[in-house]
């Protein structure tokens, strides 16, 4: 163990960031792998996934976090909980920001992230919306904001200058041996996946409340040979949310149904049977206990 630790380098790379600047995209480029599901609406990402990139010198743990935001429900709080966790045990910082977003956005978040000791790399993302002289008066913004940290301007849409920030990245992890096994992907078992893939749908096809008020549970993953037997359970608020996500004679639910098992046989490579139930749990978001089974974090 002495002699891998002498030679090899492994580091948590903790990504966090207010909704909608990109953090998931970015995330995925550089773990090469989609392990963050992507739309554009706010608080996609609930949970702390981690993306493992392993090279015969190298394992860089990526942590993709929820967007930054005041919690309005405890959801919202566990959510919140999981991005300040992150500032703690990384090796490298990387706070995403977009050329949209205000950079007083979340100042007592900000004031979290001015205080870390590890390298920080504060990302604008989507330079694809700006032009050089708006981008440099960003740029001075955030060294007057953040004065210790290297400023990288990226557009992860169209993937400008992100093989330059993994370089970058790579020159700071610290010396150790690996934390995870080096065929690791992540830490996350085959059901989150699942669960993730189903609310992606949900954030994609359903409006208004529907997707925030919503919460996925695997309540069967049985692997054969050739086949995966998956059934699940779609957890909502009211009876009126459970009518919207089931739709006339059906038709909703089974668009979802059919669109997330068609990832699931991309991700696990086997053909999946998928059926999904859907239950009311009546105001689950502020319940301790249907929380921790869900899988969140409360004090």
């Amino acid at each position: 163990m002495t002699e891998i630790a002498a030679t090899h380098r492994s580091g948590f790379v903790n990504i966090v960031g207010n909704p909608n600047v990109g953090k998931s995209t970015l995330m995925n480029l550089l773990v090469g792998e989609r392990v963050s599901i992507i739309t554009s609406k706010a608080q996609t990402t609930r949970h702390r996934i981690l993306g493992i990139v392993n090279t015969p010198e190298m394992q860089i743990v990526y942590s993709d976090t929820p967007g930054v935001l005041r919690p309005n429900y405890k959801l919202q709080q566990s959510m919140l909980e999981f991005s300040e966790s992150a500032l703690g045990d990384a090796d490298v910082l990387l706070y995403v920001t977009d050329t949209v977003e205000s950079a007083e956005k979340n100042e007592e978040f900000l004031a979290r992230v001015r205080s870390v000791s590890c390298p920080l790399i504060v990302v604008i993302n989507k330079l694809d919306l700006s032009n050089q002289t708006e981008l440099e008066k960003l740029v001075e913004i955030w060294h007057e904001r953040l004065p210790q940290a290297e400023i990288v301007p990226i557009s992860a849409l169209n993937r400008f200058n992100v093989e330059p920030l993994r370089k970058r990245i790579e020159s700071l992890i610290p010396l150790s041996p690996p934390y995870f096994d080096k065929d690791a992907l992540t830490d996350r078992p085959a059901r989150f996946f699942v669960t993730e893939m189903i609310r992606e749908k949900i954030l994609l096809y359903y409006q208004k409340e529907i997707p925030y008020a919503v919460e996925v549970v695997v309540e069967q993953f049985k692997e054969e040979a050739e086949r995966i037997h998956i059934q699940c359970l779609i957890i909502t608020e009211r009876e009126s949310q459970k009518g919207i996500i089931i739709g006339p004679k059906g038709i909703a639910l089974k668009r979802v149904g059919t669109m997330a098992r068609k990832d699931m046989e991309r991700f696990f490579n086997k053909k999946v049977f998928l059926e999904i139930f859907v239950k009311v749990e009546k105001d689950w978001r502020n319940r301790d206990n249907l929380l921790r089974r869900y899988g969140y974090q409360l004090d």
